[in-house]
C-alpha cells in the first residue's frame, strides 16, 4: 500500500500497488502529451523560419541564374546577327557570277534550243507519216474483221431460226418424250449403284383409257413391296402460244397413282418456268394426297427421299406386327389354359354329383347298393379322365404353335436354373 496526500485538503489516501500504478502512468501520459505539444510548436516554428529561408535564398539564386541567361542570349544574338550578314554578302556574291555566267551562256542555249526543235520537228513529221499509215492499215483490219463476223452473225441468226422453227413444229408429246428419255438415262446411271433390286419401267397399262409415263417399285427379299411411284414428264416449248400450269395435271395424274396401285405421285415438269415456287421439290398433297412437283434436277433426290421414308416406315411396320402377333398368341394361351379349365371342371362337377348321389342311395336303402356301385364306378371312371387330362397336360403342349409362350417359359426355366 502507498499513501497519497492531496496538494488541495493535505489529506492521505491508502492506494494499492495497482491503483498507484494507474495514477502514475496517468500524470506521465499528461506531462508526455504537454511536452510533445511543445516540441511540436517548437518544430513549427523552426520549420517556417526554414521555409522562408530557403525562398529567399533560391530567389536570390534564380534573379543571378536570370541575369546570367540574359547576358548568354545577347552574345548568342550578336553572333547569330554577324553571321547572317556574312551568309548574305556571300549569297549576294554568287548571284551576281551566276547572273553574269547565265547572260554569257544564252547565246549558246539559243542556238542548241532551235537546232533541237529542228530535230524534234522532223522526228514528229515521221512519226505522224508512220502514224498515218497505221491508221490506213488498221481500218483496213477493221473493215475485214468486220464483214467476217458479220457473215458468222448472220449464218448464227439463220441457225437459231431454224432451230426456233423446228422447236415451234415439233408437238408436246415429242417434247415430253425427250424429257422422258433424260429421266430413264439419269435412272439408268445409277440404277447398278444405288437401285440394284428396283424396277423402273414404262406404264403401259392403258385399259382404264389413260397411263402414266414411268413407274418406280422396290420390294424387300421376302417380295414384300416397300414403295412404288408414279412418274409423269411434261415439257413446254419456248415459242408455245398458251402456257400450260402444272395443277391442269394433277387429277390425272393421282388417277393413274390409284389405278396401277402405286403410294406417291410425282410431277416432272419444265411448266411455268418464271414460277419460283417450283423451283425445287414442291408437295402439292394439299390438292391430291402423297403428290409432288419436281424439276428434272430433282428426279433422282426426290426417289431417295421417299425411297428412306419408306424404309423407316417399313421397319416401323415389321415392328407392329411383330407385337401384333405376340398379343395374338398371349390370346390363344388363354384360350387354350380356359378350354382346359372349362372341361376340368365340368369332370369335377359331374364326378361329385355322382358321388353324393351315391352316398345318398347307401344311406337309403342297403337294396340299391348295385345300382350305388355302378354310380360310384361312373363317378371313378369320370375322376380317372379327369386325373388323366390332367397328368396329360404339359407346358410343351400348352406352348405348341405358340412361339411367344414357349419364349416366355423358357425364360422362366432358365431363370430357375441360374438360381
Amino acid at each position: 500500500m502507498n499513501d497519497i496526500i492531496c496538494p488541495k485538503c493535505k489529506s492521505v489516501f491508502k492506494v494499492d500497488e495497482s491503483g498507484y500504478a494507474d495514477i502514475i502512468k496517468q500524470v506521465r501520459d499528461i506531462e508526455f502529451k504537454d511536452e510533445i505539444d511543445r516540441r511540436e510548436k517548437e518544430f513549427e516554428e523552426k520549420n517556417i523560419i526554414a521555409v522562408k529561408l530557403a525562398e529567399q535564398q533560391t530567389e536570390s539564386k534564380l534573379k543571378d541564374d536570370l541575369a546570367s541567361k540574359d547576358a548568354q542570349i545577347a552574345k548568342l544574338v550578336a553572333e547569330k546577327n554577324q553571321s547572317i550578314l556574312e551568309l548574305t554578302a556571300k549569297k549576294d556574291k554568287e548571284l551576281a557570277d551566276l547572273t553574269t555566267q547565265i547572260k554569257a551562256n544564252n547565246a549558246e542555249t539559243k542556238l542548241a534550243v532551235s537546232e533541237a526543235v529542228k530535230e524534234i520537228e522532223k522526228e514528229r513529221d515521221k512519226l505522224q507519216m508512220e502514224l498515218s499509215a497505221k491508221e490506213s492499215e488498221a481500218k483496213l483490219s477493221e473493215n475485214a474483221l468486220k464483214e467476217k463476223y458479220e457473215a458468222k452473225i448472220k449464218d448464227r441468226e439463220k441457225e437459231i431460226e431454224r432451230i426456233n422453227d423446228m422447236r415451234a413444229r415439233l408437238s408436246s408429246k415429242m417434247m415430253g418424250e425427250t424429257l422422258e428419255q433424260h429421266c430413264l438415262n439419269e435412272f439408268e446411271r445409277f440404277r447398278s449403284i444405288v437401285f440394284p433390286k428396283a424396277e423402273f419401267h414404262k406404264d403401259t397399262d392403258a385399259k382404264t383409257g389413260s397411263k402414266g409415263d414411268f413407274i418406280f417399285r422396290e420390294k424387300d427379299d421376302d417380295g414384300i413391296e416397300i414403295i412404288s411411284i408414279m412418274f409423269e414428264m411434261k415439257n413446254e416449248g419456248d415459242v408455245t402460244a398458251t402456257k400450260q400450269k402444272n395443277e391442269s395435271f394433277y387429277k390425272e395424274l393421282d388417277k393413274d397413282r390409284r389405278e396401277k396401285n402405286c403410294e406417291y405421285a410425282v410431277l416432272v415438269s419444265l411448266l411455268e418456268a418464271d414460277n419460283e415456287l417450283f423451283n425445287g421439290i414442291v408437295d402439292v398433297s394439299h390438292f391430291y394426297p402423297k403428290m409432288f412437283v419436281i424439276r428434272p434436277q430433282f428426279f433422282l433426290p426426290i426417289i431417295g427421299l421417299l425411297r428412306s421414308a419408306a424404309y423407316n416406315a417399313m421397319q416401323y411396320k415389321t415392328e407392329l406386327a411383330k407385337i401384333k402377333n405376340q398379343s395374338i398368341d398371349v390370346t390363344n394361351f388363354e384360350n387354350k389354359l380356359n378350354d382346359f379349365r372349362d372341361a376340368f371342371g365340368k369332370n369335377y362337377r359331374l364326378a361329385s354329383e355322382r358321388f353324393n348321389a351315391a352316398i345318398e342311395n347307401i344311406d337309403k336303402s342297403i337294396d340299391q347298393l348295385m345300382k350305388t356301385k355302378e354310380n360310384l364306378l361312373a363317378s371313378e371312371n369320370n375322376l380317372r379322365l379327369a386325373n388323366n387330362k390332367a397328368e396329360d397336360l404339359t407346358v410343351k403342349k400348352l406352348t405348341r404353335n405358340n412361339p411367344t409362350m414357349k419364349g416366355m417359359f423358357t425364360g422362366l426355366d432358365s431363370g430357375e436354373d441360374d438360381e
